[in-house]
């Protein structure tokens, strides 16, 4: 017989409860406690675990020979996890309803069936003919991928461990359950239960699995957050479904580094890698106009070249508008008081519009000075020099502050062709001669100083 029990699950970390509590003990957020019935299964779990005992083994006497990775025909994406997918890894990929998860990996599960693997391809929010509709307008075709609309996990393990494949597709994690597990799809004991079978799978039988998770209205992956401690490497898609541009960036990666980016552009045969996306964005640069100026920012590792626009004008209502788009509403207001207050623009009757060229979204600091300086030559309908880049962290008092890794910025501004730069003074102290001689530096210590070299001396 199979025993029940009413249980209280955090949505967040998992943490179980016999009775509803309006903060969680472990992770201390509010109201995440759901209700679930707790089922207690007495047949064995993790079938496809390894049987063999383990032993302790020496460090250096481990074998590694065995450690092999995928490639996955995207020199990027190779970069990004290390060198490639590891072999019998669990990856969770994660992004918002339509910035094209699937697509993404149907161009993936085609690169590993071009290597001669067998790749199955578990659809489960759509049927196989919408899949295969979808792989044929992304002119994809191969005799070693298999599509399967199937939600029952058994059914799911059952063709894995008859078909054995090289890689598996589940298409969406949320959408897949138990039967045996009273709770709906994309519940938490659901989403953690076919994880971890999914851990097992993968583990036991060798086999590169991919999930695909749905976001919250947050942003954030949907499911308990134990979830992302099941998994190896955690992969965030995101970008602006109106924009062609989208964005792979490595959250949790056990087999290599956690801080590199993949730029791809939506086409009409699918998702294409963007190379270099310096380049991209300055084609479509409109040059000698006010409001727009050229930043050198960080996307993990990489340096890359992106225009801060601008647009001031009259408001026709009693309250002025403050839009941004690609960076924080919140920091665009605190920029906008340091005008008024430093450099005394009546900005409060005015109408502030700020984006981001591109569709990509920023958060580091170091756009502080972009987004000032773009303001301002919108406001005094001033257009700026096209080849001046602007780097700095701005403080309440209007002090420009210094940023990291300021080498690498002015090698990508340098390469893109840029003749000046505008950066804190204390970054000008340990830049390399060579850089200070291909480009123009000019250290300031306030907003002040350089709104009158790019705009009053000129």
């Amino acid at each position: 017989m199979v025993k029940q029990k009413i249980i209280w699950i955090c949505k967040e970390c998992g943490h179980r409860e016999l009775k509803w509590a309006g903060c969680c003990s472990v992770c201390d957020q509010w109201n995440t406690f759901i209700q679930e019935i707790d089922v207690e299964i007495q047949k064995k779990r993790f079938e496809a675990q390894d049987l063999k005992v383990s032993q302790p083994t020496l460090i250096h006497e481990v074998d590694t020979k065995n450690f092999k990775r995928l490639l996955t025909s995207y020199s990027e994406w190779d970069r990004l996890t290390g060198g490639g997918v590891v072999y019998g890894s669990l990856n969770l990929i994660g992004g918002e309803p339509g910035i094209g998860k699937s697509t993404l990996l149907l161009h993936l599960a085609k690169n590993f069936a071009d290597q001669g693997l067998i790749v199955l391809y578990v659809c489960g929010e759509e049927s196989a003919e919408q899949t295969s509709l979808r792989a044929r307008r992304l002119r994809i075709q191969s005799d070693k991928l298999y599509l399967l609309s199937e939600t029952v996990f058994a059914t799911i393990k059952k063709h894995v461990e008859t078909l054995r494949p090289d890689v598996l597709i589940i298409d969406s994690i949320q959408i897949v359950y138990k039967s045996e597990l009273p709770s709906i799809p994309g519940s938490v004991i659901q989403v953690k239960e076919v994880t971890m079978e999914c851990m097992h799978l993968a583990k036991g039988l060798g086999i590169t699995t991919f999930l695909v998770g749905h976001v919250t209205k947050s942003g954030e992956l949907a499911g308990p957050r134990v979830l992302e401690h099941i998994v190896d490497t955690v992969f965030e898609f995101e970008g602006e479904r109106q924009s062609g541009y989208r964005l792979l960036r490595s959250l949790k990666n056990r087999f290599g580094p956690t801080d590199n980016v993949v730029f791809f552009q939506m086409e009409e045969e699918g998702l294409k890698e963007v190379l270099n996306p310096s380049v991209t964005f300055l084609e479509e640069r409109v040059k000698n106009s006010s409001g727009s100026i050229m930043i050198p920012t960080l996307k993990g590792t990489r340096a890359l070249l992106v225009e801060m626009q601008a647009l001031v004008a009259p408001s026709s209502y009693a309250t002025p508008s403050r839009r941004s788009s690609g960076l924080d509403n919140k920091r665009l207001s605190l920029l906008l008081a340091v005008l008024e207050k430093r450099m005394g623009y009546r900005l409060h009757a005015l109408d502030v519009f700020v984006s981001i060229a591109g569709g990509i979204k920023i958060s580091e600091p170091a756009i502080d000075l972009g987004v000032i300086m773009a303001i301002a030559s919108s406001y005094r309908n001033y257009c700026l020099s096209p080849d001046v880049v602007v780097i700095g962290e701005v403080g309440l008092a209007g002090e420009v502050r210094s940023v990291s890794r300021m080498e690498l910025r002015l090698k990508e501004a340098i390469h893109m062709g840029f003749k000046r730069c505008f950066c804190s003074e204390k970054n000008l102290k340990g830049i390399k001669t060579h850089l200070k001689n291909r480009i123009h530096l000019q250290g300031v210590s306030k907003v002040e100083d350089v709104i009158c070299h790019l705009i009053v001396d000129s």
